[in-house]
């Protein structure tokens, strides 16, 4: 038989029983499809939800009667000032207070008076997100009202207030629009290379452990086709699959941005067709990679669920590579690209950002695909030899 045409043969082979198992395929491809809309609106809900609260402008207070002072600044502020009753560090312990609180003293006025520096307390609860969220602008409120107050001291004694700012200071973000939306977007593709991965997954254990399991491999292999032409033929329709599994995850993308309610994420999530066309770019060498990674660690292995066992390794690993980013924000180490999955995140990730692709960051995850892809195939191919001899 001609090679190309074993190739040809067993590709064929191998989309089609794939296509025909509807069931499998539906929970590919409707995972992948919903992907993009319910990631989009709960980051979008997250937002709004924020934005609202900012919005409201609120200051949670114990004590306000104690300070009248400060709830005058507050007020000319535009806060409007909420007084808390009951056991506020239960409600800030179990979520039910969405701000940190402030506690003013019985005397802080007198305090004032007599020109002391009385005792301001924040209780927030670092686990509880959303009053975290507030602690920031509280502290500038509070920072605002000790520069007014000693502004105002030093004009009673002749001086001038700007003796407390012998220096101005000046913010300069250098991050981009795009660069700022990824501190949201960033599990974005996260989700996109697990994409990749387990529409890979399925395909792999089927075409390897599931025909053994049915008996329908040896048959196969006693073809007098080339071994390597079958394990090609299998290989390019499980990283195939793989590859367009993770196209409808990147599709999902595009129309799941005008479910987003918040206007300043849809102002920063820029994802277009040229988003989409770079990231399957940067997934074809992972897809190459473990669709032949999975083929071997599946063809020793006698029925699909032992297969399942022996690759879960693989997909725990791959799945916890992106969060190395997270454990290490220092920025980008040099050996990010040469690791399956951390590699194509981190890509992604610059993408986003709509930063410039070097060269010597995706040759990298090119090198490391086509080693892994040549590697495991070739064990493939040497295992289905020795099932032909024994």
């Amino acid at each position: 038989m001609n090679r190309f045409a074993a190739f040809k043969t067993v590709f064929v082979k191998e989309v089609l029983d794939a296509l025909r198992d509807h069931r499998t395929l539906a929970r590919m491809l409707v995972p992948a499809l919903l992907l993009g809309p319910l990631l989009l609106m709960a980051m979008s809900a997250m937002v709004s939800s924020l934005e609202e609260r900012a919005a409201l402008r609120q200051v949670y207070v114990v004590g306000i009667e104690n300070g009248p002072t400060l709830r005058n600044y507050l007020e000319r502020q535009t806060y409007q000032v909420v007084q808390v009753s009951g056991d506020y560090e239960a409600g800030l312990r179990s979520g039910k207070l969405p701000n940190p609180v402030l506690i003013v003293p019985k005397d802080f006025e007198a305090g004032l008076a007599r020109g002391e520096a009385p005792l301001l307390e924040v209780v927030s609860d670092s686990s509880n997100q959303r009053a975290e969220a507030g602690l920031r602008p509280l502290k500038g409120l509070l920072q605002g009202f000790v520069q007014e107050r000693a502004s105002l001291a030093l004009a009673l004694g002749g001086m001038s207030g700007d003796l407390l700012r012998p220096v101005d200071v000046e913010e300069r973000d250098l991050a981009s629009v795009q660069s700022r939306a990824t501190r949201i977007t960033s599990i974005v593709p996260m989700f996109i290379v697990m994409a990749v991965l387990y529409g890979a997954l399925t395909a792999a254990l089927d075409s390897t452990a599931g025909e053994r399991e049915r008996g329908s491999l040896e048959p196969l292999l006693m073809n007098p086709a080339p071994h390597w032409a079958l394990v090609s033929g299998k290989w390019a329709a499980v990283a195939l699959l793989g590859m367009v599994v993770a196209l409808m995850s990147n599709l999902s993308f595009l129309p799941a941005q005008m479910l987003l309610r918040s206007d300043s994420l849809q102002a920063m999530f820029q994802f277009g067709w040229g988003e989409v066309l770079r990231f399957l770019v940067l997934q074809l060498p992972l897809a190459a990679g473990l669709s032949a990674l999975l083929m071997a660690m599946a063809i020793r292995t006698k029925s699909f669920k032992e297969a399942q066992a022996s690759t879960a390794l693989v997909v725990t690993l791959v799945g916890l590579a992106p969060m190395v980013t997270l454990m290490n924000p220092g920025g980008e180490a040099a050996w990010y690209y040469w690791v399956p999955g951390l590699a194509q995140n981190t890509l992604m990730m610059q993408v986003l950002k709509g930063e410039a692709l070097r060269l010597t960051q995706v040759l990298p995850t090119v090198l490391v695909g086509a080693a892994m892809t040549v590697l495991c195939l070739g064990f493939v191919a040497r295992e289905m030899r020795n099932a032909v001899a024994r």
